[in-house]
């Protein structure tokens, strides 16, 4: 594991302000070996695509797995989201080299929005809280625009109301941004925040791994109920974000001091956005 020089009180404030974080190194060249020889194998066992989207990748491979616990990320992610946490969503998506727009059956790209249910999250005044966030692990090459990369508009979820001139994901908008990066480096953003998923025409495969957490009263995309195969040789930590912390529902919404062993990581209610 790459040793990071995380400085969390100003990662967060920034957080708040751009809406994302870019991180780089957060993976070792092992990890990010690893990581690729799994979706490699995932890959080999799916119908052949241009285009992959992949939930519960948790369950496909401990490599991912060991992600939702990356022991200087967590501590991040506690800070800015609270402690009161667990795994929302592990999707891997692989978008290979289509220059000639080739329909495929799952999204190959998808144009601006934010994320969330529908109907939509509530609103006040215009803006929508952050309910989740997510990581995204960088697996291939993208370091330059025009790869399939992730678009973002920085501090969209700051703005009452907003709506990109137009959601089409082929057409520049302002303040648009190409999140680059090289294997092993990862970029932080909310569910909030406007963004998109570019077409792949070049020549490089585009590999994403997306790691999201959420407030643990929430039902997470991935499953409905952890499987005994994750629950498996958990520590305390990775069973609360595997969401198995007590029988007792209400304490999904109160719990105890020893159901949260994430607290551990909290700076206090000031170095988040929100005490979950």
């Amino acid at each position: 594991m790459n040793q990071l020089k995380m400085d969390i009180s100003a990662m967060v404030k920034q957080f708040e302000k751009d809406g994302y974080l870019i991180i780089p190194n957060a993976l070792s060249q092992g990890q990010v070996e690893a990581l690729n020889a799994a979706v490699d194998r995932i890959l080999a066992e799916e119908p052949e695509s241009l285009a992959y989207n992949i939930y519960n990748s948790v369950e496909r491979d401990p490599a991912i797995l060991s992600l939702i616990d990356h022991p200087e990320l967590l501590p991040l992610m506690v800070n800015l989201l609270g402690y009161n946490i667990q795994l929302h969503i592990s999707h891997l998506t692989v978008r290979k080299p289509n220059p000639n727009d080739v329909k495929t059956a799952t999204n190959s790209f998808i144009h601006w929005h934010q994320d969330g249910p529908h109907p939509e999250f509530p609103q006040i005044g215009g803006l929508t809280s952050a309910y989740y966030i997510k990581i995204c692990y960088i697996l291939s090459d993208m370091s330059e625009p025009d790869r399939g990369n992730t678009k973002i508009i920085p501090g969209s979820h700051l703005i009452p109301h907003f709506q990109p001139g137009q959601t089409d994901v082929n057409i520049p908008v302002e303040n648009e941004l190409q999140v680059c990066g090289k294997p092993g480096d990862a970029f932080i953003f909310a569910q909030n925040l406007w963004h998109a998923g570019s077409p792949n025409r070049s020549t490089f495969e585009r590999r994403q791994l997306f790691i999201g957490y959420s407030p643990i009263w929430m039902r997470p995309i991935d499953y409905h109920k952890a499987s005994p195969q994750l629950l498996q040789h958990a520590d305390p930590i990775r069973r609360q974000l595997l969401g198995d912390i007590s029988d007792n529902c209400f304490k999904y919404y109160v719990p105890d001091e020893a159901l949260v062993p994430l607290k551990r990581y909290w700076l206090g209610a000031g170095a988040g956005t929100s005490n979950q």
